[in-house]
């Protein structure tokens, strides 16, 4: 099979989340046990860092591993969704797996995990292990699929584990309230594993505790902790802190979500440094400095063009757009442009409640089986008096916003990562 024979094949013969939703979930670790088993238990092999989190988890994650990279560590990283292609899910030190080792797994192993029906996650979680075996890293960054407790990945033992926060989003599986969710989350906490808790509740902080406890794992408290002194956005893009701990830092990703992020990866390269992990001030700096050039990583308040300025993000629940809502409002252009589409195991409603009401949107439609339609979409937003047209994909919606746009309009493209795919993928 050739590398795209291959990825259809996955695709069209595992159910995948991404694109199919909840008949792709499935609850419990039998399959990852016996795919673990099959292969050697190859997490066993290297240090490990497990993270998980309703928002914030990429960005905690790349940056985790950005910095690793930096104090000279080979370090394997695995996150989900992709944007562009499947292998950027499974990186070392930035560079994704390789075609070759894709085919080859699936062609050797597909006799073994056909007859189990494993779901696309837990096949590559699979395929992710493995590789960070035989290719020898130091140690991994695993980002959680979903929830925590029955995910996939929470097999391992790490030696750090980070919840970055707790909002809703994907109740169906989790829970209904903030406390459900939590505990799902605090299920990667592990007997004697530290554990950074990025932003807590009244709902969610008891949960951390009692769970902890439980574990007799040490507890911290990104927000009691306070690393951050005072944070400015630049101009020019990205974020200047000033930090108890290491001092004056550039974070290349902007967005202003990004000052709880920051908070959450100090106290986590505290924590690892505490450890025995080497990692001096200079490889946090280059790390925060250059986090997409060294991990890929993608959609995260990133600036496309100017004159119009364009601008991306992946941010799609609720809780993510508290954040992005009043960094859109805070823009300073002659008129704000959104392209937007979402999927439908969201709350549309309430995030359409927090767009800019003085923005013209773009509702448009992800090319995706879960993605809402472009016209139902719209209805929402005329619910909410949004002045906006509709259309069947992203690349047209844009295209029109660039038409519609003056040098000094800002153009904002989001509401699911595969919105920002198609844009990053047809548009850009």
């Amino acid at each position: 099979m050739t590398y795209e024979e291959t990825i259809k094949y996955l695709y069209n013969s595992v159910p995948m989340f991404q694109k199919v939703g909840a008949v792709a979930y499935k609850e419990g670790l039998e399959n990852t046990l016996i795919l673990d088993e099959h292969f050697g238990h190859p997490h066993k092999k290297y240090k490990t860092i497990h993270i998980a989190g309703t928002n914030g988890k990429g960005s905690c994650s790349h940056t985790i591993a950005a910095i690793l990279q930096a104090a000279g560590y080979k370090v394997g990283l695995y996150t989900s969704p992709h944007i562009k292609d499947f292998r950027e899910r499974i990186r070392i030190n930035g560079q994704c797996i390789s075609k070759e080792y894709v085919i080859g797994f699936v062609q050797n192993e597909r006799h073994f995990f056909e007859p189990l029906h494993p779901s696309f996650f837990e096949l590559t979680t699979a395929i992710a292990f493995k590789y960070f075996e035989e290719c020898k890293v130091d140690i991994a960054v695993i980002e959680v699929g979903l929830g925590g407790r029955l995910d996939c990945t929470n097999i391992i033992t790490p030696i750090l584990s980070v919840i970055t926060n707790i909002s809703f989003d994907h109740t169906q599986f989790l829970g209904d309230t903030l406390a459900k969710i939590a505990y799902e989350k605090a299920g990667i906490i592990k007997n004697g594993i530290p554990v950074v808790i990025g932003e807590t509740t009244e709902e969610t902080k008891p949960v951390f505790i009692s769970k902890s406890i439980e574990q007799n794992a040490k507890l911290i408290f990104a927000e009691s902790e306070n690393e951050i002194i005072n944070a400015k956005s630049l101009t020019e893009g990205g974020i200047s802190y000033n930090t108890h701990t290491f001092g004056a830092l550039y974070g290349e990703l902007g967005g202003l979500y990004q000052k709880m992020n920051t908070n959450t990866i100090l106290c986590s390269t505290k924590e690892l440094i505490e450890s025995g992990i080497n990692i001096k001030k200079e490889d946090i700096k280059t790390g925060f400095a250059h986090v997409t050039e060294m991990t890929g990583l993608h959609g995260r308040w990133q600036k496309i063009k100017e004159h119009p300025t364009v601008i991306c993000d992946t941010g799609h629940n609720v809780g993510g757009w508290k954040y992005l809502s009043k960094q859109l409002n805070m823009q300073k252009c002659k008129q704000m442009r959104i392209v937007f589409g979402m999927v439908d195991d969201k709350d549309v409603s309430t995030v359409i409640s927090l767009l800019p009401s003085n923005a013209i949107y773009y509702f448009t439609k992800a090319d995706n089986k879960r993605a809402i339609n472009e016209n139902e979409i719209k209805q929402i937003g005329d619910a909410h008096h949004l002045k906006s047209k509709s259309f069947p994909n992203v690349k047209n919606a844009y295209q029109q916003a660039i038409n519609d746009a003056d040098k000094d309009d800002f153009i904002f493209v989001g509401g699911s990562s595969y919105i920002v795919a198609d844009f990053l993928n047809d548009c850009v």
